[in-house]
């Protein structure tokens, strides 16, 4: 199951591009598994995430539907009343308002949450990403927000190939960003990890093509879907972690049974966490507090010792 923010992010992003009323069903089965399956558990994690939505400004419709769904109540996102009307920035001025919220995070969201209501992203707001990120790997969101937003294409290169695509969505997933969109070369929908993209990346003109009306950017992008291609064993680096008795049941539920690799007398457990990806999993790690610590491998426990060694002034106080 995906962690809170992802969800109310992509929650935030169905309910910006549905063109018809959705019911918590329809929103859970578009989500796939990103709720709880126990319908008490998956009605009350909804509901926490459409008033903390509404608390931060989003303003979600609803209304008591017909037909099929009788009885039942459908909720939207109305765009216009979203996104603010246009201030008129230049170009210039949107991109840097774009790679800063898509790369930088302060200890306020205020600023992130007016920023995001800019309009700069188009349909997708940018999640935070921790203050120290590597810029080079996330120059390329900025163009392709603005490209999906004036349905531009973009051309760029992936993996040794040049690809001109429609941007139809940016959605973000397991600590990665992906461009869902028409490949225009292999005249078929493709999924692309924008921190592969090995190139500088090209918009084309403005409103020079239409997503379909039946597109949906949840359902071309499960989870499955990112896994390595049949017949590729993926390789990815882990970490084994220690967490604390208090929080060890809730973590075992997060990652599952098999991420378990000990099991102590006192409660607590050691698992092992994907950590390719240091941003997400420095982002998760902090999230425990101190009620985790990384045991494993030598390098990844040395670089999060160094990095939070940076945070702290001259006299040792945290900031």
């Amino acid at each position: 199951m995906a962690d809170s923010l992802e969800r109310i992010t992509n929650l935030l992003v169905l309910l910006l591009e549905t063109r018809v009323p959705l019911t918590m069903q329809a929103i859970v089965t578009k989500l796939a598994d990103q709720y709880p399956t126990v319908e008490m558990a998956r009605r009350a994690a909804f509901e926490r995430d459409k008033a903390l939505l509404r608390a931060e400004g989003v303003p979600i419709e609803q209304q008591v539907l017909s037909g099929g769904d009788a009885g039942q109540t459908g909720y939207w996102v109305e765009r216009e009343r979203y996104e603010l009307a246009d201030l008129g920035l230049t170009d210039a001025e949107r991109s840097a308002l774009a790679l800063a919220v898509a790369a930088v995070r302060t200890d306020s969201d205020s600023g992130e949450d007016a920023i995001d209501k800019l309009g700069v992203f188009g349909a997708t707001p940018a999640p935070p990403i921790e203050l120290r990120a590597t810029l080079a790997s996330m120059t390329g969101l900025p163009v392709l927000f603005e490209a999906a937003s004036k349905r531009a294409s973009v051309t760029f290169g992936y993996r040794g190939a040049t690809r001109t695509i429609d941007p139809y969505a940016l959605i973000a997933r397991n600590g990665f960003w992906y461009l869902v969109g028409h490949d225009q070369g292999r005249q078929a929908l493709r999924t692309f990890r924008v921190d592969r993209i090995d190139s500088g990346i090209e918009q084309g003109a403005e409103q020079t093509f239409e997503r379909p009306a039946d597109f949906d950017a949840m359902a071309v992008l499960p989870s499955e879907q990112l896994a390595a291609p049949a017949g590729v064993r993926a390789v990815q680096e882990q970490a084994s972690v220690l967490v604390d008795a208090d929080i060890a049941e809730r973590i075992e539920r997060e990652l599952g049974g098999a991420a378990v690799t000990e099991r102590r007398t006192d409660g607590s457990i050691v698992v092992d966490v994907i950590c390719e990806n240091r941003i997400a999993f420095r982002s998760w790690l902090l999230g425990l507090g101190s009620q985790a610590e990384v045991l494993a491998p030598f390098d990844v426990r040395a670089a999060m010792i160094d990095w939070l060694q940076d945070l702290l002034p001259s006299n040792g106080a945290v900031v």
